[in-house]
């Protein structure tokens, strides 16, 4: 039988990665591939210039237990007009070369409230993610470092025969017992395009890929 690793994913807030532009930044229903590879990673102490090579070769499936609330925030930011002055020493030398002037933008950054999901991870390395997950080296986050983790992973390893099997067996937090998934995203040729595909992670570049929507009915097993 299949072994796989599991793990919930709860916050306050959430941040799953999209098209980023500098007015706006949006999120996903649900947690990119390149999030879940991150947040993996991080986990086992991989900074972001490290090798992810291996996480990458992963198969990965994620359960929405609870997609969360749409929240938007408005950020107001200034820049100083660059010609006025070449490499200035500080922010006030900048802005007395620039007569006090300064060009002002309003920024969106977008969020899920309260999302909870449940992920699903086939392949090798599977004990040591697991081990790492249960005692990170690094902060977890769900996207931005503004979106810090509610609850522990409760990442475990289990065998079972099918992606739906092994979710079932996802402990999430105790004030989410009962809950019940409604949605499985996994890999697909035939669905639709998402842009969470890692090619740089030192330039933030992510390519396009094929995942598909299933409605779905897993009940999780007992709490963490």
């Amino acid at each position: 039988m299949p072994s796989f690793l599991v793990f919930s994913l709860a916050a306050s807030l959430g941040a799953m990665g999209e098209l980023a532009g500098h007015e706006r930044r949006g999120s996903l229903v649900w947690p990119g591939r390149a999030a879940l590879i991150g947040l993996m990673g991080a986990a086992l102490g991989i900074r972001r210039d490290g090798d992810f090579s291996w996480l990458e070769a992963l198969e990965i499936s994620v359960a929405i237990f609870e997609a969360g609330v749409p929240l938007r925030d408005y950020h107001t930011v200034q820049t100083i007009p660059s010609a006025t002055v070449k490499q200035p020493n500080s922010r006030p030398e900048a802005l007395r070369a620039a007569g006090h002037r300064a060009n002002t933008t309003i920024t969106l950054r977008d969020y899920r409230a309260g999302p909870l999901y449940g992920v699903v991870v086939s392949g090798e390395g599977l004990a040591a993610i697991a081990a790492a997950l249960r005692c990170p080296q690094f902060t977890l986050y769900l996207g931005r470092k503004s979106c810090p983790l509610s609850a522990p992973t409760g990442a475990r390893l289990v065998e079972a025969d099918t992606t739906e099997a092994a979710l079932a067996q996802v402990r999430l937090p105790p004030w989410w017992a009962g809950a019940i998934a409604h949605t499985l995203v996994e890999t697909d040729p035939g669905g639709e395009t998402v842009n969470d595909m890692p090619l740089d992670r030192a330039r933030w570049h992510h390519g396009p890929r094929r995942v598909a929507m299933r409605r779905v009915r897993i009940a999780p097993g007992a709490p963490a």
